[in-house]
């Protein structure tokens, strides 16, 4: 039986690299797959899925007026999973769709995403996908400061955390920093390096 699986992390995380892991091992056994990502991720083009690591993929573009559903079950033959990257920036119209292609199509959905914003919202789409999904996983990595599990994002402006803001702002590891609770609350205050271009 087919079940979403909301997969989430915090930036840096390497949850856009899970996604075309999954996506690999599956095509491998030559069972293929529908790879989507959010439109307004469009550091590398929009309807990409790309890694720090250099892989990238194209796939499916996803606006608030998307008929994920429509679009999946007119697909033929049907995947064998459908994989959505960027999960925090879908409505949620977008999730229940999600809900359905697993309920009512039978097909497994996995959706990889930030849980939480710069300010400790949930987006809407995580927030939707935290109340529908059957199987729940974080993807780990630590804090930029210590050893500690990273669990929330600092936003950076020249060097500066910031707390206020739009709750969505494209951008990569030059913008944002993962983090522990203590160092969210208190950063260092010296000027803080953004981490290396690859």
């Amino acid at each position: 039986m087919a079940q979403l699986y909301f997969r989430y992390g915090t930036m840096n995380s390497g949850k856009s690299i899970e996604i075309l892991k999954v996506a690999h091992n599956y095509e491998e056994q030559g069972k293929p797959v529908v790879l989507m990502t959010s439109r307004l991720d469009n550091r590398d083009g929009v309807g990409y899925i790309s890694s720090r690591i250099g892989m990238k993929r194209k796939a499916y573009p996803i606006g608030n007026d998307t008929d994920i559903f429509g679009y999946i079950a007119a697909m033929n033959p049907s995947p064998y999973c459908v994989l959505i990257d960027e999960a925090q920036f879908l409505t949620r119209a977008n999730v229940y769709d999600l809900a359905r292609i697993v309920d009512e199509l039978d097909i497994p959905v996995m959706a990889f995403g930030l849980k939480n914003d710069f300010q400790n919202n949930l987006f809407e789409g995580s927030k939707y996908l935290l109340l529908l999904s059957d199987k729940i996983d974080e993807i780990k990595t630590i804090c930029h400061y210590c050893s500690r599990k990273a669990t929330m994002v600092l936003r950076m402006e020249n060097g500066e955390p910031v707390y206020e803001g739009a709750q969505v702002q494209i951008g990569g590891h030059e913008s944002y920093i993962s983090v522990c609770r203590k160092h969210w609350f208190n950063p260092p205050r010296k000027k803080i390096v953004p981490l290396k271009e690859n």
